[in-house]
């Protein structure tokens, strides 16, 4: 916990298809970034989108999104039709997930936004 602060989580969820290979990773890195920012008891859930039209229903930018209280962690383009992975800009390059120190820093921004 830093600062003293916790983060107010209802809800906690990683969205992806089941052919995405970084969904496992970042549930993990997801869980560890929820506990550096004083929130280890939230529950990481999972949805898995699984045609088009479910895509377009969950507002799907690609798999794998992360959302906090229904709101994409990274707003990324927009809403992807189809069932395709999702690249994010990391500090080591494109990668399928972001780091744990990314994903402290998006909570604490959206704690403080």
């Amino acid at each position: 916990m830093s600062g003293g602060w916790t983060i107010e989580v209802v809800d906690v969820r990683v969205v992806y298809f089941d052919g995405c290979p970084s969904w496992r990773i970042a549930q993990e890195r997801l869980v560890e970034a929820l506990d550096r920012v004083g929130r280890g008891d939230a529950q990481v859930g999972l949805t898995v989108v699984e045609s088009a039209a479910e895509a377009v229903a969950a507002n799907f930018a690609g798999s794998l999104m992360i959302l906090v209280d229904g709101r994409d962690l990274f707003p990324g383009p927009g809403v992807s039709e189809s069932l395709s992975c999702r690249l994010y800009s990391t500090s080591g390059g494109l990668a399928g997930s972001p780091t744990v120190e990314e994903l402290v820093t998006a909570l604490r921004e959206r704690r403080a936004g």
